[in-house]
């Protein structure tokens, strides 16, 4: 665990960072998070049109293709509603906060409609709070494995896109997926020592909790059922299958961790009904996936769009993961040998990323031109943060660390250039160009650093509407 010292420094600059967060919503996947808590809160229903209509004569909602794809009637749902292919499980999340803004409208006087800056104010922040839950679980997560955790957690919430949905465009649902998923993950790796029906209950509840914020992220409770399997083989080939009055098997533990998980998930499912007229996304939806995931390559290594190109902290990450997998059975790894649960959390790590690979993959969409980074991959920020503790673990020599620190800054720099490009409207929103973005990140932006975080605090309207550096765009799913 964190000590206290740590808990109240990281709620210290949490505080501080608050006034980077931007308050307001301007893209299509935005208003759909949106939608589900406004018309959950005031209209008590699963119609939006009256909320996309809002954002529509607003002018907020004028991307290409957004009165086509969720104004007009022939794109209409099975049922006839408007679509909305975002989950609900964000909306879920902010709702507290929400709440809160209700409460600032009340006492502003602004209007209580569930549209007013109060409220939009008050999904932000909660957008921000669950980056940063998901930051300080994360770096619980890896010191229980490697007995370091804060440090590597802020790189890796600096150098990907994290920082970016958290704080830039915290409409979007990835914050609350990254939080999410590092619950999962914490939950795992306290229930694993012991696989009781308590702590299968809890982890099938976060796990449904996984799907509903993000429903392709469920991929990623493969993981912790591997663990389990594994656990239940050894069980059996040892012979130590619990007998009456010991500990339970394993099979009432799988029993009660499914029906715990599709608990959890019952509100997407449910949602899904009201709105589809089934339990599951709607067809439009469905027809944009390729299960045989053509686009897993090109969703990690592509110049243009993939992981690796945007985020390159998370290649060291990984490695960091295949490193600890690999290493000798007789290295120290944080707290264990490399024969022990670091190498086989690692292994499992590695799989959770590669099953984030495959459903990324399997999207029509997959670059997901038009938005920040690889976004699809903010869930995996545990893993992440886990793969760079190891990295640090393995490395103990003072200069071969430094290195490693001075790649680390290097990555952080670059996705604190690819933020400012891409809000300044300097890049083609809808793909890299790597010798373009790295001069404007490492030579032009360097000069401008000081007067732009000044905009970017004291003066942010100036940064909005800038001329754009490409004109295309598109109505993106999140799916």
């Amino acid at each position: 665990m964190l000590t206290r010292r740590e808990i109240i420094t990281l709620c210290l600059v949490f505080l501080i960072t608050l006034p980077a967060v931007t308050s307001r919503l301007y893209a299509s996947d935005e208003i759909e998070y949106f939608a589900w808590l406004r018309s959950a809160a005031f209209d008590h229903d699963v119609d939006f049109r009256n909320e996309y209509q809002h954002f529509y004569d607003a002018g907020v909602a004028r991307a290409e293709g957004f009165y086509e794809t969720f104004l007009s009637a022939e794109r209409a749902n099975e049922i006839g509603r408007p679509v909305n292919y975002a989950t609900p499980g964000p909306g879920m999340l902010w709702s507290p906060f929400y709440a809160v803004g209700h409460l600032a409208a009340i006492v502003s006087g602004a209007p209580r409609d569930g549209f007013s800056h109060p409220y939009i104010a008050a999904i932000a922040y909660g957008s921000a709070c669950y980056g940063f839950l998901a930051t300080v679980i994360s770096a619980v997560i890896a010191r229980r494995v490697f007995g370091r955790g804060l440090a590597v957690s802020l790189a890796i919430a600096c150098g990907t896109p994290l920082l970016f949905y958290a704080y830039v465009a915290p409409g979007f649902g990835h914050a609350a997926s990254a939080f999410a998923v590092s619950l999962l993950v914490w939950v795992w790796l306290r229930v694993r020592a012991r696989w009781t029906i308590g702590g299968a209950i809890a982890l099938g509840l976060c796990a449904g909790l996984v799907g509903v914020v993000r429903e392709q992220d469920v991929f990623l409770s493969l993981g912790p059922a591997l663990d389990f399997l594994i656990y239940w083989f050894r069980s059996i080939r040892n012979g130590r299958v619990a007998a009456s009055g010991a500990r339970p098997s394993p099979a009432a533990v799988a029993v009660a961790g499914t029906l715990a998980f599709l608990a959890g998930l019952a509100p997407l499912l449910l949602a899904y009904k009201a709105l589809n007229g089934h339990f599951f996304p709607t067809e439009t939806a469905a027809r944009k996936m390729t299960w045989t995931a053509p686009h897993a390559w090109g969703v990690l290594f592509s110049p243009y769009h993939g992981l690796f190109a945007w985020t390159p902290l998370a290649i060291v990450a990984i490695a960091g993961l295949a490193a600890v997998a690999l290493a000798a059975r007789t290295t120290a790894v944080g707290h264990h040998t490399a024969d022990g649960d670091a190498r086989r959390i690692a292994i499992i790590a590695l799989i959770m990323i590669a099953a984030q690979a495959y459903s990324s993959g399997s999207v029509e969409s997959w670059t997901v031109a038009g938005s920040f980074g690889q976004r699809r991959f903010v869930a995996i920020t545990p893993l992440l943060v886990l793969g760079l503790a190891g990295l640090f673990a393995l490395v103990q020599a003072t200069w071969p660390r430094r290195a490693l620190a001075a790649v680390i800054a290097l990555c952080i720099w670059w996705n604190l250039g690819l933020m400012a490009q891409f809000g300044l409207h300097r890049m083609d929103r809808q793909q890299l160009t790597l010798m373009d973005n790295a001069r404007a990140t490492f030579v032009d932006l360097p000069l401008e650093a000081p007067q732009l975080v000044w905009r970017y605090l004291f003066d942010r309207q100036s940064l909005y509407k800038l001329p754009r550096a490409s004109q295309k765009s598109e109505v993106q799913s999140p799916k």
